[in-house]
């Protein structure tokens, strides 16, 4: 009997009832709220590994969108709202886009105390502007038609003030420009289309409700991909920081070594330049060490420049650079006194360079230190020179 009545029940539902009904409403909303949930579970999480703030704001604001649409999922049932209910429900969906901003920002830059002056003058202008509900039919003395359009017109105005806001302030100042630009564009789609629904047809044009009821989708999904993105970024900063060198940017010892032995062991042609800048000691005792990383930094980024193509550069330690060439066509010879050439030419030091290349029954450290040796040899010979091992 009573698998008959679903049944029945499932039959009375027409294509009018999903996609306009209370039926369709609680539908949209309750798959809506499955990716809001998803992406406050990947904020959650990144929260207790990561413990940056604009993931608590995240939270917060996600937190927030999940009850609003709660109150919409129930307003579905129940279209007859007080005007306490639906002042929270606009109050909500304001602090909502107050926060996700705060937490995008938050999510590339540091909490700083004249964000948080910002954060805190947003939220007394909200709260300023949300008097208007109360206060604005009074002033008015409008009739009760009119007085519940006017009630929600000064917040609803005042979203399209965040949205020009967040385009002005926020956006230059994050990564993703591009992810985070059609958030606020769908979002302006979104509340433009609500707007011209309540204004222009008090809320009964069913084509534009199902537009304002199916563009949160749009919004959220970009907003979940964004999420993850940032996720992505930060893994591959923590990889690249790991191989890396903080200063140069280039490889760092460890790495390097590594990529040596599996070069050697795979047999690959490969050769080993090894460099030092003359009188680096002397530069940072006579003009400080700020002077000494401007200069490291420089030959890194002659090196990196000159063996972008034939193969990858580290730093050895201290001023000693390396490259390992893993182009067969590539003169190792030529390629280090290119680089010679261009310090001598680009910046205030000179370097002494030595080459070796991949012989057989020679290993990995024995090739390096082979570099090593020739130019310890070009150092010891008048220095700005390069030498190859024979």
């Amino acid at each position: 009997m009573r698998r008959r009545h679903i049944h029945e029940f499932m039959d009375s539902i027409t294509l009018s009832d999903v996609l306009f009904g209370p039926t369709g409403t609680v539908w949209l909303y309750s798959m809506l709220t499955v990716i809001i949930a998803m992406t406050l579970l990947v904020s959650i999480r990144l929260l207790l590994s990561r413990r940056k703030i604009g993931y608590f704001s995240m939270i917060v604001a996600l937190g927030i969108v999940l009850i609003q649409y709660g109150q919409l999922i129930a307003k579905a049932f129940s279209p007859q709202m007080s005007n306490v209910e639906a002042f929270a429900a606009l109050l909500l969906k304001v602090f909502a886009f107050v926060m996700i901003n705060i937490g995008i920002y938050q999510l590339y830059n540091p909490t700083r105390k004249r964000d948080i002056v910002t954060f805190m003058f947003f939220v007394l202008a909200t709260a300023a502007v949300s008097l208007t509900y109360w206060l604005a039919p009074n002033w008015l003395q409008s009739g009760d038609d009119n007085s519940r359009l006017l009630r929600p017109l000064g917040l609803e105005l005042y979203l399209f003030v965040l949205l020009f806001l967040s385009f002005l302030l926020v956006n230059p100042r994050i990564g993703q420009n591009g992810k985070y630009q059609a958030i606020l564009t769908v979002y302006f789609v979104t509340h433009t289309v609500h707007m011209a629904n309540l204004y222009l047809f008090d809320a009964n044009q069913p084509a534009l409700r199902l537009l304002e009821q199916t563009l949160p989708f749009v919004l959220h999904s970009i907003l979940f991909l964004f999420i993850f993105e940032r996720v992505i970024e930060l893994m591959q900063a923590i990889y690249m920081s790991s191989i890396t060198d903080g200063l140069t940017r280039l490889y760092n010892r460890k790495y390097f070594q590594n990529r040596v032995h599996q070069a050697v062991q795979q047999r690959m042609p490969v050769s080993v330049i090894f460099s030092d800048i003359d009188n680096f000691k002397k530069l940072n005792d006579t003009k400080g060490h700020h002077m000494g990383d401007q200069v490291l930094k420089q030959v890194a980024q002659i090196v990196r420049e000159e063996t972008d193509e034939a193969g990858i550069c580290g730093r050895y330690g201290g001023e000693e650079m390396v490259v390992l060439i893993t182009d067969p066509d590539a003169s190792a010879g030529a390629l280090a006194e290119q680089i010679r050439s261009r310090v001598e030419a680009e910046t205030i030091v000179t370097v002494s360079m030595g080459y070796s290349r991949l012989k057989k029954g020679v290993g990995p450290d024995e090739l390096v230190k082979q570099a090593d040796e020739a130019m310890y040899k070009a150092k010891t010979s008048g220095k700005n020179k390069v030498v190859g091992w024979e």
